[in-house]
C-alpha cells in the first residue's frame, strides 16, 4: 500500500528526506546525463519526487549519496515500486532508462529485433557520444582549455564530429532514431546535443551547419512539452 511506504532503511533519504515516499525518488541535476531520466519520468508521467544532488557542495561525495551510487555521479533513483513489490536503488543513467521503459512497457519496442536495435542506439550514446562530446566540454571550455597543445582538443573534436555524422546519416529518412517510433535512444542521445551546442556553444568548432538532419530531430525533440519541463529538473 502507498500509504505503509517505508524507504527509512536506505541511508539516502537522511539527507534528501522523502516527502512522497510512495513516489519514485530521483538525485539528480540537470545536466545532459541528468535530464534523460527527468524527461522519461515527465514523458511516462510517473509520478516522482526530485532531490538536488548539488556539485557546488560536493553532495555526490556524501555518505549517504555513496550509499545508494558507489559511483558518486547523478542520476540515482529510488523506486518504492520496484520488482517484486521491492524498492530498488539504481544508478546509471542508461540502465534507469532501460529499467522505466520495461516498467511501463513505452519508449522501447517490445518486438525483439527492434528492441536490440533501440538498446544498441543507446549503447552508442553512453559509450560514445557521452564521453566525447564531455571531452569537447572539458578541453574547450573546461580546465583543459589553457593547455597549450591543442592535440587532446582536436582529437576529441574529431571524435565528436565523426559521431554527428553517424547519426546524421541515421536520421535521414527518419522522424527518430528508429524512424516513427520515439524511444529512450532518442531521449539518451538529444540532451547531448543540447549541451554541445547551448553550453559548450562548439557548434563552430564542430562544424554543426553540416548536420541538418541531426538539427532537423532536436528541434523537434525540443518542442516536446515533456522535453521542455525535464530540461529543468531538479529546478
Amino acid at each position: 500500500m502507498s500509504g505503509m511506504t517505508d524507504l527509512s532503511a536506505f541511508s539516502i533519504t537522511r539527507k534528501w528526506p522523502a516527502h512522497h515516499p510512495e513516489r519514485l525518488q530521483l538525485y539528480s541535476l540537470p545536466t545532459p546525463n541528468g535530464v534523460k531520466v527527468s524527461i522519461l519520468l515527465e514523458e511516462l508521467g510517473l509520478p516522482y519526487e526530485a532531490h538536488k544532488v548539488s556539485f557546488e557542495t560536493r553532495d555526490q561525495f556524501s555518505p549517504e549519496f555513496l550509499s545508494l551510487n558507489p559511483n558518486n555521479k547523478i542520476p540515482a533513483i529510488l523506486d518504492p515500486n520496484g520488482p517484486g513489490d521491492q524498492p530498488l536503488a539504481l544508478w546509471e543513467s542508461g540502465a534507469i532508462l532501460i529499467y522505466l521503459a520495461e516498467k511501463t512497457g513505452r519508449f522501447l519496442p517490445t518486438e525483439p529485433a527492434r528492441r536490440y536495435e533501440t538498446l544498441q542506439w543507446l549503447m552508442f550514446q553512453m559509450g560514445g557520444i557521452g564521453p566525447m562530446f564531455g571531452q569537447v566540454g572539458f578541453f574547450y571550455l573546461y580546465g583543459g582549455k589553457d593547455y597549450e597543445d591543442k592535440r587532446p582538443r582536436d582529437r576529441y573534436v574529431a571524435e565528436a564530429t565523426r559521431l554527428l555524422g553517424v547519426l546524421d546519416q541515421r536520421l535521414t529518412g527518419r522522424d527518430w532514431v528508429m524512424g516513427d517510433e520515439y524511444t529512450i535512444a532518442d531521449i539518451a542521445i538529444l540532451p547531448w546535443i543540447r549541451t554541445l551546442l547551448e553550453r559548450y556553444q562548439v557548434s563552430d568548432l564542430i562544424g554543426y551547419e553540416r548536420f541538418a538532419q541531426v538539427d532537423r530531430v532536436y528541434r523537434a525533440w525540443l518542442q516536446r512539452p515533456a522535453v521542455q519541463r525535464g530540461l529543468n529538473v531538479p529546478a
